[in-house]
C-alpha cells in the first residue's frame, strides 16, 4: 500500500499494522520519534518514521527485545562503524532463542508425561494436580527456579 506522505499517527498505525497505543509505546521508549505538530496539533509522520515501525515490528516479530532494538537503532546510526556488535546482539537473542525452545521441547515433554499419567478418576487423585504441584514429580528441569527470559 502506498501513502502519501506525511502521515497521521492512526494512518501510520495501520500501515505498519500495530495499534496506536503500540505506536505511542514505541514512542515512550526512545525507539520512535513522535511526528512534528502541525498548526492544528496533530502529529505528522516522514517516510522514515515509517521505515522505522516497520523494522521495529518486525524486530519484535523476531522476539528481539525493546532494549536490543533501542541498541540496534543505535548502532544502525553509526553508518561507518563495524556491524560487529550488531552481529553479536543477533547471535545472542539466537541462542537465546535456543535456549527457550530446549526448554519448550522439556515441556513438552514433561505435558505428554503428565496428560499420559492421567488415570482419567477423581480430581483428588489427578496426577496432572499432583505434578504441578510438586516439581519433584517431574523428570526435566524444564526452567524450574530459573529466571524467565520474559522479564526483559
Amino acid at each position: 500500500m502506498t501513502e502519501n506522505f506525511p502521515l497521521t499517527i492512526g494512518q501510520l498505525a495501520q500501515q505498519a499494522g500495530v495499534h496506536v497505543q503500540t505506536l505511542r509505546y514505541y514512542e515512550q521508549e526512545g525507539l520512535l520519534v513522535p511526528g512534528a505538530r502541525t498548526a492544528g496539533g496533530q502529529r505528522r509522520y516522514k517516510k522514515a518514521d515509517c521505515q522505522r515501525l516497520h523494522f521495529i515490528r518486525h524486530a519484535r516479530e523476531f522476539g528481539f527485545s525493546v532494549g536490543q532494538i533501542r541498541e540496534l537503532i543505535d548502532l544502525a546510526a553509526e553508518g561507518n562503524r563495524s556491524c560487529a556488535e550488531i552481529d553479536a546482539i543477533a547471535r545472542r537473542h539466537r541462542e537465546d532463542v535456543r535456549r527457550r525452545i530446549r526448554l519448550l521441547r522439556e515441556l513438552e515433554t514433561e505435558l505428554d508425561r503428565m496428560v499420559g499419567e492421567c488415570a482419567g478418576g477423581r480430581v483428588t487423585e489427578c496426577r496432572v494436580l499432583e505434578v504441578l504441584g510438586d516439581h519433584d514429580h517431574c523428570r526435566t528441569d524444564h526452567g524450574h527456579g530459573r529466571e524467565s527470559s520474559d522479564s526483559r
